[in-house]
């Protein structure tokens, strides 16, 4: 067994869409995030290949597709435009075919494969799973099923855009903290990109190409 090769392809999970959320203006960061350049690579670019490695099909929501016209993916515009996460998460569930979706957002660009696998296995009979590190839950890091779309509509209706007060509505799977630092035990998976700042403390050549 220890000659066995460590760099084998794991085959993609099925019935899951991988839906990479790009709908942020981006206010605190000065620019479109998505495009800013980490270790020689886009942010976008990172999380679309790891995503690609994953699940098929993908699915980016974006307000702005012809500016990601080159990643020749399908995408779709917000349903309803300036809700935020729940806005997305609520496209995604509408738009794709499979009856879950592995949500991630466009900036994170330490995403770990054996965690978002493990958190798949998680899934069972629940609406979604969340990951959750001390108090904080991480939205766009999360798999949704088409069962929160009962909940996300009735929060449109009462007009509740907090993403939170959709949580208290399903029955999710939250993953804590010390599972989760058992496989990234930094916690880079929810490392995001907000300022400039921030890119510097991964690439001190970090751009907007």
């Amino acid at each position: 067994m220890g000659d066995q090769p460590t760099n084998e392809i794991r085959p993609r999970l099925e019935g899951i869409t991988g839906v990479i959320l790009a709908g942020g203006k981006s206010t605190r960061y000065g620019a479109n995030k998505a495009f800013a350049e980490v270790q020689g690579s886009r942010l976008i670019d990172r999380v679309v290949q790891v995503m690609d490695s994953l699940f098929k099909p993908l699915l980016l929501v974006t307000n702005t597709p012809q500016e990601y016209a080159y990643l020749d993916l399908p995408m779709v515009e917000d349903i309803i435009k300036g809700l935020g996460p729940i806005g997305g998460i609520h496209t995604g569930l509408e738009t794709i075919s499979d009856e879950a979706g592995f949500f991630v957002a466009c900036d994170m660009p330490y995403l770990n494969e054996t965690l978002l696998r493990h958190m798949v296995s998680l899934r069972e009979d629940f609406d979604a799973v969340i990951p959750r590190v001390g108090w904080m839950l991480e939205p766009l890091h999360a798999l949704y099923t088409k069962k929160c779309l009962i909940a996300i509509r009735e929060s449109f209706r009462l007009k509740e855009y907090q993403i939170m007060r959709f949580f208290q509505k399903i029955r999710a799977r939250y993953v804590d903290e010390e599972e989760l630092r058992g496989i990234d035990p930094e916690l880079k998976s929810f490392f995001n990109v907000n300022k400039p700042e921030d890119m510097r403390g991964m690439d001190e050549g970090a751009r907007i190409s």
